[in-house]
């Protein structure tokens, strides 16, 4: 499952450049020349990590990263800030309005690739490629497997991208419409039921193994995922 980067760039050659580095990365890249088309692509869908250029015509990438810090829909997707100030000030500012990384221009590509996977790891670890292991209970999402011990749980795609948000995303409550963002994406219109369904179907597949238990109702709240597991 190749993570999906948006690119807020108003300079073409460069939003290029590093869409062509983020691609040769194996990641699903969309571009933004500002704030107002990178709004657009975001009511489509949650990217996993936003590049942020600090200069950008109308808003800057400063007030348009606060904007998005303050907003439930968007305050988690981490941000990256591409400028050319250097000065300690500046870096400060770019940290203060919310962003998990400054990167000063011009950059290398091998590094700017080292900060993404970096802050994914750390911050949205469902986007990367890495085994997850929770309570004996095994994900790989390279080769689509998931394991309990010797033995393999048989998964439907939904189920799947479900359990191996669960699993990187541990002990947090999650309602069903943030979800329904984060699973399926913003651009798909479903009932918020159908989340029920498809936890029911993921319980239903890990309850032969004894670790259905994991996946747990937090009432007038939603979903969340945790070893200390507590009667439903």
């Amino acid at each position: 499952m190749a993570a999906k980067l948006l690119v807020v760039e108003d300079e073409p050659a460069v939003r290029e450049m590093i869409s062509f580095v983020l691609k040769q990365s194996d990641y699903d890249t969309l571009e933004a020349e500002d704030a107002e088309e990178a709004r657009a692509h975001l009511a489509e869908q949650v990217p996993d990590l936003i590049l942020m250029d600090w200069m950008l015509p109308g808003m800057s990438g400063v007030e348009f990263t606060r904007e998005l810090k303050q907003d439930a829909a968007t305050r988690d997707i981490p941000v990256i800030m591409l400028t050319a100030r250097g000065e300690e000030d500046d870096k400060v500012r770019g940290l203060e309005c919310g962003a998990e990384d400054y990167v000063t221009k011009p950059f290398s590509p091998r590094e700017l690739a080292a900060r993404i996977k970096a802050i994914l790891r750390r911050v949205a670890p469902h986007a990367t490629e890495e085994m997850v292991e929770v309570g004996g209970l095994q994900l790989d999402p390279t080769s689509y497997r998931v394991s309990v011990g010797s033995q393999e749980v048989d998964l439907g795609p939904t189920e799947f991208r479900l359990l191996h948000f669960f699993m990187t995303h541990m002990d947090k409550v999650y309602s069903r419409s943030r979800l329904l963002d984060r699973v399926w994406g913003s651009n798909v219109f479903i009932e918020e039921r159908t989340v029920d369904v498809h936890i029911r179907r993921l319980r239903k597949a890990l309850e032969p193994y004894g670790v259905d238990g994991l996946v747990q109702t937090v009432r007038g709240a939603g979903y969340r995922f945790s070893e200390r597991q507590v009667a439903r």
